[in-house]
């Protein structure tokens, strides 16, 4: 029975060491659909290899997929190393892929470390599921994401290997959290204060069913009126330097030539000489040159 079932469980997940992995405990898909797994693990099993092990039975489950070696057309699987969490994807669910699997940890010389969790695959709606598994926002965006459920039970926004929160509010690792269930089936999370520190693996948690929901923050895009506003700090006071330079250059030719000369810069951003009985107006933004005769 179920009691039985739990017991052998815990015994065999006990005697692999579960501490040093943690993922879900249930999930639940709809057939023809596909769903992402992830399991964090502790930092000493960083340079472990790592897999998806099939099977109800510890001593008796076969390898799904490894990281040492190449992804089958169904499963796959991928090693971040700076989060510590291998991610396990299972594409084209059918019924008969539901059942018993464990996130492992090969360890050289040791029993190989691993965490159970059930996956049901259905036919018509699933339990517990969102509308997107992988999301991505900005640096101080608001985002909210619908966990749709059919089943009752205590609702939790979660992030995988830290704490939870519960409805109505609260906050994870920083990030603020609110809960509400303003539709039928349905509780909205939202998410404020993102920064960087938010992006992870996240669960929307309903009685013993979870899901799971990568998080991606990213800094803001620069607009194209940043890049305008850039370009014209840079390059407008250097064109200004350029071509007061080559004013420069040209009085300095004009006064050599004519000794007689004398220059002032006077407030309007002109330079004024007087040069064989003319008075020459050079603006320094325009180049534009006046000339005023003094005698014929």
């Amino acid at each position: 029975d179920m009691a039985v079932h739990l017991s052998v469980l815990l015994l065999l997940t006990g005697l692999t060491g579960i501490h040093g992995i943690t993922t879900v405990s249930e999930v639940s898909v709809k057939a023809g659909g596909s769903i992402s797994i992830p399991c964090l693990y502790d930092s000493r099993y960083k340079n472990n290899v790592k897999y998806l092990c099939e099977g109800y039975y510890w001593n008796y489950c076969s390898y799904a997929v490894k990281t040492n070696s190449a992804s089958s057309g169904k499963f796959s699987i991928a090693d971040d190393k700076i989060q510590r969490i291998f991610t396990v994807m299972i594409k084209d669910l059918k019924e008969w892929d539901r059942g018993d699997y464990w996130c492992v940890v090969e360890i050289n010389k040791g029993t190989d470390n691993g965490k159970y969790f059930h996956l049901s695959v259905t036919r018509g709606t699933p339990s517990l599921y969102v509308d997107h598994q992988e999301i991505t926002a900005s640096i101080e965006d608001k985002i909210t994401i619908k966990c749709h459920h059919s089943n009752r039970g205590v609702i939790k926004w979660c992030r995988l290997g830290s704490s939870c929160v519960t409805e109505p509010s609260g906050s994870i690792d920083g990030t603020a959290v609110t809960i509400n269930r303003s539709a039928p089936n349905v509780f909205t999370v939202a998410m404020s204060e993102l920064s960087t520190e938010s992006s992870g693996w996240y669960l929307c948690v309903q009685g013993e069913l979870q899901m799971p929901v990568h998080l991606t923050v990213t800094e803001k895009p620069t607009t194209g009126d940043d890049q305008v506003d850039l370009k014209s700090i840079i390059i407008i006071p250097l064109s200004l330097l350029i071509l007061a330079l080559m004013v420069t250059l040209f009085v300095w030719f004009m006064l050599k030539r004519h000794s007689k000369s004398t220059l002032i810069f006077d407030e309007s951003n002109s330079y004024i000489f007087y040069l064989c009985n003319c008075l020459l107006f050079i603006n320094i933004y325009t180049l534009n040159l006046t000339t005023v005769h003094l005698c014929d």
